[in-house]
């Protein structure tokens, strides 16, 4: 009886647990369905967990420039896709594709990575 208790709790916790882990790996704040490109010049990398960041300078039709922060997945996961600590570096001119804040902040859920030598890499 004390086994089948054990075993009902440790499946209700999971339950209980798997909104938390989902909400964690949501894009609902990013247009998914509407991929939007930009291309710049890299600031700068954060290359950290749960997810890597390239921040990119964009400059607008007007010539303004704005900083991006492109959301990319975790190190572990581009490590598997290609991507290395170096692979993008400050001062790299890239293109980003990918799904832009619905919110209108200048942020996005980068979903493909162009390098300045043609190479695309899934991020």
């Amino acid at each position: 009886m004390r086994i089948k208790a054990a075993v009902w709790i440790a499946g209700m916790m999971l339950l209980l647990m798997a909104p938390a882990a989902n909400a964690h790996h949501s894009v609902s704040m990013y247009d998914m369905e509407h991929p939007s490109t930009y291309k710049g010049v890299v600031n700068r990398i954060e290359w950290t967990n749960p997810h890597a960041y390239v921040y990119l300078d964009v400059k607008d039709d007007k010539g303004q420039v704005t900083e991006w922060a492109m959301e990319i997945n975790s190190p572990n996961f581009l490590r598997h896709n290609g991507w290395t600590s170096t692979t993008v570096k400050p001062g790299d001119i890239i293109t980003c594709t990918g799904g832009a804040a619905k919110s209108g902040a200048k942020t996005m859920r980068c979903t493909s990575v162009v390098l300045a030598d043609g190479l695309v890499l899934r991020s």
